[in-house]
């Protein structure tokens, strides 16, 4: 790695700060298991005047996901749980699951499904569930509805959810085709119940223990809140970032559902474990999570046929770009690096959060690189874009 290149990750991102994109960020590289790049600039709380610090708090949003992916595989290692699995197993309300056909939001048409929601189906998007902040389809219109578009209605816990959301309709038949979704929520209600414990139980006991991740937790302790970064969205007419307390405040307090698709809050030092435990094949400091095997397992393309996100998804937000990345369980994954058109290397794999936080492990290389900030939606600026490049120039 070449520490001058490696400079221009600060310079870049300190303009973001400087021009009002953002209000401050922490970025993380290492290569071969040695930290080679940590950076910041900014303020974690413009308003109260705090610094982004080294201990910093972030909600890491979709990077839960990963997590929750590991969690399911710990599972699957153990017996308890297979991936050709119908979760109705574990689920009973997923039996009787219905596709929607035609109509509106209001007056659906369904059809029964006709491959019942496998494990392998929630690991990869593939389910046919969505996301009610999606506006692109009538079903998207139906979680808004009942509640749930950037979360559950107040007071519903994580089983309540699933039960609602089983009785949605499916935006398309299991298996067929990528919607970016609920599906991680739901895997998190299948490991709680294949395992006998609350999924914040699992999660300390399984992974954050052993890999001395102290600081991830559902929500932010009050001894710990001042630490926590403020949450922003841009403003509509300057394009400058704009506190958004109406969203930020849920971390503040314990959650009654505990989302294993966004619910987390952690810092880049326990972030850094993660990413190091995947690049290092499921183990870290003589603990091991995972098999090796299972690791690269689920750091294969799981999309049917071998397509690539742009051939079998929908063409609607998500924390990846979309020609030449697959879908693997749990994280995007890069098949054809040409084709991504930003550089990369094939076989890394990734994922991102709603508030612009990103990483991404390759084992080509022996790299990982997080970036965290906390800008709502993560569509606003192409920081991911631009730090892949940032980091792989400096690859000598």
């Amino acid at each position: 790695m070449d520490a001058d290149r490696l400079a221009r990750i600060d310079r870049h991102f300190a303009r973001y700060v400087d021009d009002g994109r953002l209000a401050g960020w922490q970025a993380v590289v290492t290569r071969r298991g040695k930290i080679v790049h940590v950076g910041s600039f900014g303020q974690r709380d413009a308003e109260a005047g705090l610094p982004v610090a080294p201990d910093t708090l972030w909600r890491i949003y979709s990077m839960t996901k990963p997590i929750t992916s590991v969690a399911a595989m710990i599972l699957v290692e153990e017996g308890l749980l297979e991936l050709t699995d119908p979760i109705s197993r574990f689920i009973p309300e997923f039996g009787a699951t219905r596709v929607f056909v035609k109509g509106s939001g209001l007056k659906p048409v369904t059809e029964p499904a006709t491959e019942p929601i496998r494990l392998w189906h929630l690991l990869t998007h593939t389910a046919g569930l969505t996301y009610g902040f999606h506006h692109a389809h009538p079903v998207d219109e139906i979680y808004r509805r009942a509640g749930y578009e950037w979360g559950v209605p107040h007071g519903t816990d994580l089983a309540s959810a699933c039960a609602a959301w089983a009785g949605f309709p499916l935006v398309f038949q299991p298996g067929t085709e990528w919607n970016y979704s609920v599906s991680v929520d739901v895997l998190g209600r299948v490991v709680e119940v294949a395992s006998g414990q609350s999924l914040d139980q699992f999660f300390a006991e399984r992974i954050f223990g052993p890999l001395g991740m102290t600081e991830t937790t559902f929500g932010t302790p009050a001894e710990d809140v001042e630490r926590l970064a403020a949450l922003y969205s841009p403003d509509p007419e300057t394009g400058r970032f704009a506190r958004n307390d109406l969203m930020g405040s849920a971390a503040l307090r314990e959650p009654t559902c505990l989302s294993g698709g966004g619910g987390l809050v952690s810092s880049a030092a326990d972030y850094h474990r993660f990413t190091q435990m995947l690049l290092r094949g499921g183990e870290l400091d003589g603990e091991r999570v995972l098999g090796d095997r299972t690791v690269a397992y689920m750091a294969q393309n799981h999309l049917p046929g071998g397509a690539d996100l742009e051939e079998i998804g929908r063409p609607l937000f998500a924390e990846s770009p979309m020609n030449g990345m697959g879908f693997g369980l749990g994280f995007s994954v890069v098949q054809d690096a040409a084709a991504v058109k930003n550089l990369c290397s094939p076989g890394e794999f990734a994922w991102g959060g709603a508030a612009s936080t990103a990483f991404w492990v390759d084992p080509v290389e022996d790299l990982t690189a997080m970036f965290f900030t906390q800008l709502l939606p993560s569509s606003t600026h192409p920081i991911r874009s631009q730090l892949r490049t940032l980091v792989y120039q400096a690859v000598l």
